[in-house]
Parts: structure tokens; C-alpha cells; sequence
């Protein structure tokens, strides 16, 4: 089985990279969101590997990340979550820390609008993972300190920023994932939304697109 690989990217393809280790090319299936952190070809690059054997064929599976494979190791152990599926959810623009605050919090709602979860497949994550979520999120973040564009915030903070943002934001984002802008994109377009009590979600949609690189 192989669980890690380094060497240098050879060429993107979709959402797969080929990562050229001493002469053979790998192809790694990745997230969006590590894919937001794979630089140009050419440039070095080592990724944590899940390797998924199948009857007709071998799919490998990367992560920039430690967090991101230990919350990917968690989702593929519910029920009807294989590999697949639980890279599309990590591809959703939302960070590994975000996804697992929506576990730990019981948020159906919000994981619902993660692509490839509906609402059995989000209850079942609840119900499964609700504690290994909080328990990677103290693990992470002492005592669960959020992150913000990969900065580690105080517990109240962290607290504080997750109760400030609605279910209609964690909407917009996922779409925006869904529309394959980048995970760090995504956040800084989130960032700059400031929602009106009457907004709609195609109007905070069209306000964070305007608020993308052309």
C-alpha cells in the first residue's frame, strides 16, 4: 500500500495530479482543496496517500495535509462514504476544520449543502462523528481553535466566528466550490460578503462571484 509520495509535479489533469517520483509517474486523485495548494509543474510536492485497491484497478488518493487525510480517513468509515465520495466533500470550499465544526455541531442543514451529502448521508455523519470531530478539532486547534486562511484562532474566536455565519453563507460557498474556484478563493470572497437581513441566497451568490478573480 502506499501512504506517502514525494517528487516533483509533472502535469494537473482535472483533479488529479501525476506527482513524477525518481523516474515514475504517480496519479493522484486530490481534493479542491489541496489542489488550491499544488503549485506549477516542475515544483516539488509530497502528498499523504490513501490507496484504494479495487477487482479492475488501484485509485490513489493524496492530501496536502495531515488534518485533511485524518478527517478523509473518518468520513470513509460511514456508510455509503467511499473515497470518491469523500473527496467531493472535502472539495466543497469549505476547510477540513470547517467540515468537522459542522459534524461536531450537529449541523445537518449546513452539511446537506456539501456536494454528495444529503440529508441521510449528513445524519449518518452526525451520528457517527459527531465525537471524533470534536476530538480532531481539539486535536488540531488546542481545544478547538478554528482556522482562518491557515491561522490558528483562540477558542472564543473560534467560537465566535462559526456563530456569526449563517447557513445561507456555508450555501454560498459550497456553490462557489461547486463552480471550482479555489478553497482559499472562496474564503476571501466569503469574507468580504456582509449580508443584509432581507438577502437572498442568489443575491449574496452574485455579490461573492463579483468579488472573484477574473
Amino acid at each position: 500500500m502506499i501512504g506517502f509520495l514525494r517528487g516533483t509535479l509533472l502535469e494537473r489533469v482535472g483533479s488529479a495530479v501525476i506527482i513524477d517520483c525518481g523516474g515514475v509517474g504517480y496519479e493522484v486523485t486530490l481534493s479542491g482543496h489541496s489542489l488550491g495548494d499544488v503549485g506549477p509543474p516542475g515544483s516539488p510536492l509530497q502528498l499523504r496517500v490513501f490507496t484504494h485497491a479495487q477487482e479492475n484497478r488501484i485509485a490513489l488518493y493524496g492530501f496536502i495535509t495531515a488534518a485533511e487525510r485524518e478527517l478523509f480517513d473518518l468520513l470513509i468509515t460511514v456508510k455509503n462514504v467511499g473515497p470518491a465520495s469523500a473527496i467531493k466533500i472535502l472539495s466543497t470550499g469549505a476547510t477540513p476544520p470547517d467540515i468537522a465544526r459542522l459534524i461536531a455541531g450537529g449541523q445537518t442543514g449546513a452539511l446537506q449543502a456539501l456536494r454528495g451529502v444529503g440529508k441521510k448521508t449528513a445524519e449518518l455523519l452526525v451520528v457517527e462523528l459527531r465525537d471524533a470531530c470534536e476530538e480532531l478539532l481539539q486535536a488540531w486547534g488546542h481545544e478547538g481553535a478554528g482556522m482562518v486562511n491557515g491561522t490558528a484562532l483562540p477558542v472564543g474566536r473560534a467560537a465566535a466566528t462559526a456563530r456569526q455565519r449563517s447557513p445561507m453563507l456555508d450555501d454560498v460557498a459550497s456553490a462557489l466550490g461547486q463552480l471550482g474556484w479555489r478553497p482559499v478563493e472562496v474564503d476571501k470572497a466569503m469574507a468580504a460578503l456582509a449580508p443584509a437581513p432581507d438577502a437572498t441566497l442568489e443575491d449574496l451568490l452574485r455579490q461573492a462571484l463579483r468579488q472573484m478573480p477574473r
